[in-house]
């Protein structure tokens, strides 16, 4: 079968097309002929070198993948061969066949496109967890989310909305905002513009936001503090602006704030299976009845995802990049 993959790490420029083994499912497993694999930051971060696979994951990009089940792994019994699946995996999802533990795996609905479908686990996945299980956000909370318009912002920004939160997001220009409102945010911050703890503070009357949903980190850290109300909660989910912060913990003390954080793809195949059944009873319905529907941004073929990740690091993409196999 044909794959993307690199020799070394580097830019955009080392991912290559190659030609390995068709792998084989093992108990628990499906084998999934893939038709889009969604391209996520974490691939690019892989690819230069600062996110290696975990024990036992394919050392080939790509974190989620839309498909058709072509072999079930012994014990398999929820599934069956030729049913359209989208699956959460742990690697090897830039390829025409990816394996994927059953449990991980969401049955395709009717009026679903297959291309969408691949850009909804890794953000389903890391936002309900996240937002929702980690931060427990409630209905009537203020949700804070930077990066407004990337995977994850879109959808915290659609799921905020369905579960009744008043999000408020930030992007890098008037454009990025505009669309960020039409996408399901309530209010939109221009942080190249705005100093976003201030807007926050106008937004809210001074209140602030019940959560903070953060993918930069480093000095942005004492700012989301700030925004923050008395027992707000603090969730970081990346480290795109530095993996150290300096904060006062004598106001995470007297605000009784919550800090946490998570990383999804190390997480054990367990968690990750009653993460799965959550989602399926809690907020799958929105998409089986056409409700929740994945931004997209660009389609790439597979052996173009050099590109692909050419326009993820560029920063201007809305939404999900995926590829086409």
């Amino acid at each position: 079968m044909t794959a993307v993959g690199y020799d070394s790490p580097g830019g955009p420029e080392v991912l290559r097309p190659e030609i390995v083994s068709v792998p084989k499912p093992g108990p628990g497993e499906v084998l999934v002929r893939v038709a889009f694999a969604g391209v996520n930051r974490p691939d690019v971060v892989q690819r230069t070198g600062n996110y290696p696979p975990p024990p036992g994951a394919s050392p080939i990009p790509g974190l989620e993948i839309s498909g058709t089940i072509a072999a079930l792994g012994e014990g398999v019994t929820e599934f069956i061969p030729g049913q359209q699946v989208c699956a959460l995996v742990s690697g090897g999802g830039y390829a025409q066949y990816c394996l994927a533990k059953a449990g991980h795996c969401l049955a395709v609905p009717e009026g679903l496109d297959m291309a969408e479908a691949a850009a909804l686990p890794e953000t389903l996945f890391t936002v309900w967890h996240n937002v929702f299980e980690r931060g427990h956000a409630r209905e009537g909370e203020t949700l804070l989310v930077h990066g407004g318009t990337s995977g994850i912002g879109t959808m915290a920004a659609m799921l905020g909305r369905h579960f009744g939160l008043t999000v408020i997001v930030t992007c890098g220009s008037a454009e990025k905002c505009e669309a960020a409102l039409k996408i399901g945010a309530t209010h939109a911050i221009d942080y190249k513009t705005s100093d976003f703890v201030e807007e926050v503070a106008r937004i809210t009357g001074g209140k602030g936001v019940d959560l903070v949903l953060d993918m930069v980190a480093g000095s942005y850290v004492p700012r989301n503090l700030k925004c923050l109300a008395p027992d707000g909660r603090h969730v970081t989910i990346a480290v795109q602006g530095g993996a150290k912060a300096e904060i006062n913990m004598a106001v995470v003390m007297s605000r009784r704030y919550t800090l946490t954080g998570s990383t999804l793809r190390p997480r054990s195949d367990d968690f990750k299976t009653l993460l799965a059944q959550e989602i399926v009873e809690c907020a799958w319905p929105l998409v089986e009845e056409g409700l929740l529907r994945p931004v997209m941004d660009t389609r790439f073929p597979l052996a173009e995802a050099a590109a692909a990740h050419t326009r993820m690091e560029a920063g201007d993409h809305i939404g999900k990049i995926v590829l086409e196999v």
